[in-house]
């Protein structure tokens, strides 16, 4: 009977954690359709802006903005965007495999590699790694993506790079491809490079007031927190749909199990009831 007891228990438990498990789901569909507008807003914003800024960058000699051009290959700073949450499956554990990839390998060429950290999930984890020389955290920001907090980053980054403090900057976060794919991605903020494409034969020649060289000025480090802005509103949509898929696959599993426990319990039971029932016979009859 004792162990009957402990498997009723067991088969409560896992009920119990399967209907958090359903609730969390709830909950993250219901956020992931309101940060998936956020996504389908910022991305056409993205996208014009830096046609813009290619369209006037590649009419200008690079000398022209310290953000157009690479200085040296000194220090490179790692923008690293993960939750501050867990319960996503692998959503922040791809981000930190690809920072480590990124480095070990030297992508980038750099001789030494700085990063600020965005979301608890990353600071946990780099904080008990040695080798890796983290500048800034932040937490608590990532629940909700806030274009002053993306401001606030990227005034900080086009300081940094313009104080020459670092050569190059880098953002790495989940890009968001749909509710069930998420996709590890890593964005050159800092030099700007703008598209090639831009550039035509025939090119409307364009007025502008001010001057071409004071709208650029002005569009560069706007671009930048552009781009802070849009990895921020993608990582979030990607960390709902991580954790909606997440909590179905837990949800999923937790019924598998209760249905193994109870067809243990049942096995069991009846197990139990036939073994009564011998000794009864068997008592009958000798007497």
């Amino acid at each position: 009977m004792a162990n009957l007891k402990n498997i009723r228990r067991r088969i409560n438990l896992v009920t119990n954690t399967q209907q958090i498990t359903q609730a969390m789901k709830l909950v993250a569909a219901s956020r992931f359709r309101r940060a998936h507008e956020d996504v389908l807003a910022a991305r056409p914003y993205a996208e014009k802006l830096h046609q813009v800024l290619s369209s006037l960058a590649l009419r200008e000699d690079e000398a022209v903005h310290p953000l157009l051009g690479r200085q040296s290959s000194e220090r490179a700073l790692l923008l690293v965007m993960t939750s501050d949450r867990g319960l996503c499956g692998g959503f922040n554990m791809n981000i930190i495999k690809m920072v480590e990839r990124f480095v070990e390998e030297n992508a980038a060429g750099f001789a030494a590699y700085d990063l600020m950290i965005i979301g608890r999930k990353g600071k946990d984890y780099f904080t008990h790694h040695s080798g890796h020389n983290i500048v800034k955290i932040y937490e608590g920001v990532t629940s909700k993506a806030s274009y002053g907090v993306s401001s606030l980053l990227g005034q900080e980054v086009v300081a940094g790079f313009c104080d020459r403090a670092y050569d190059g900057a880098y953002l790495f976060f989940n890009a968001f491809r749909s509710a069930i794919c998420q996709q590890e991605t890593v964005v050159q903020l800092l030099p700007i490079v703008p598209r090639e494409t831009m550039v035509e034969e025939n090119v409307v020649c364009f007025i502008y007031e001010p001057d071409r060289r004071q709208v650029l000025e002005s569009i560069l480090p706007k671009y930048v927190e552009v781009e802070i802005y849009r990895a921020f509103v993608e990582s979030l949509a990607s960390e709902h749909g991580a954790r909606m898929s997440a909590m179905d696959s837990a949800s999923k599993n937790a019924t598998q199990m209760i249905q193994r426990l109870t067809l243990q319990y049942n096995r069991m039971r009846q197990a139990a009831i036939t073994k009564e029932l011998s000794e009864i016979i068997s008592g009958a009859e000798s007497v």
